[in-house]
């Protein structure tokens, strides 16, 4: 006697489910290999004398703390600014809105050299925003203020798409109850909207921050001087070898880490919590 037609179908859908499986396992566990093995050799099988004296030294020690410091400025500018940008694009229709937002996620596929570059047409100061801000004594080139604008042009993309999306997830009508109730559109905002959307935001903002800290191309064509984290790798490695580079960019490494598991933990209590 025959078997049904069902069960045949449904004995060749788990077979191929399970080689499905299999292959793309393979194939994930290749790119994971790929990604984690340079990052924990890196951390992991790295001179901890040497690790130890990168923590002990004044000039890395100023370097990573310049990087730091700079991002910060950088996502808390990006916040001010970008913040708002991404509820125009979550709540408002508007001529050109679809070119907008793609123009947004241009720094993140230009060339980061390039973006020094451009940057560097418009800051510089032979050229008239950058003759403006010297004028009330600001220099982007060689300073702290060149650094900011470096990490803020080549991140903020990141903050502003992570804002819209949250945004966008919380339900327009939550907002509308709130005005029918007498609450103005600031109050609508600040006491609805924003906190049913601030975990991705800081989430947003954190990822920013770390992608701001690992910037080298656009910062160096500014202001390759006072020298952040990632130009003192180059600077040690060009110099020294590698032996003088694995350290300072190890202790980078570790940072970034700290800040992506901040960031899963802060998605998972979202995603928990939704």
């Amino acid at each position: 006697m025959s078997k049904h037609p069902g069960s045949q179908l449904r004995g060749k859908s788990r077979g191929g489910g399970q080689s499905l499986n299999w292959v793309f396992t393979l194939l994930g566990m290749l790119i994971l290999l790929f990604i984690l093995v340079p990052l924990f050799k890196m951390v992991f099988l790295s001179n901890k004398q040497a690790l130890g004296q990168a923590l002990l030294d004044p000039q890395t020690l100023s370097s990573i703390g310049l990087t730091i410091y700079a991002a910060l400025i950088a996502t808390a500018i990006g916040f001010v600014l970008g913040v708002p940008l991404a509820y125009l694009f979550a709540r408002r229709e508007f001529p050109g809105k679809g070119i907008l937002e793609g123009l947004i996620d241009l720094p993140i596929v230009v060339p980061h050299s390039a973006a020094g570059i451009a940057l560097l047409f418009v800051f510089g100061s032979n050229f008239l925003v950058g003759r403006g801000f010297k004028a009330v004594g600001i220099q982007f080139i060689d300073s702290l203020a060149g650094i900011v604008i470096a990490m803020l042009f080549v991140s903020v993309p990141i903050l502003i798409t992570s804002a819209k999306e949250s945004f966008r997830k919380v339900d327009v009508r939550l907002e509308k109850v709130a005005r029918t109730l007498g609450a103005s559109p600031w109050q609508a905002f600040a006491r609805v909207t924003f906190p049913l959307a601030w975990r991705s935001i800081l989430a947003g903002s954190l990822m920013m921050w770390a992608r701001g800290m690992s910037e080298f191309g656009a910062v160096i064509i500014l202001a390759y001087h006072p020298t952040v984290a990632p130009i003192l790798v180059y600077q040690r490695f060009e110099t020294y070898g590698l032996a003088q580079a694995i350290p300072v960019a190890a202790i980078m490494i570790m940072i970034s880490a700290l800040v992506f598991i901040g960031v899963q933990t802060l998605l998972r209590r979202r995603d928990a919590g939704a």
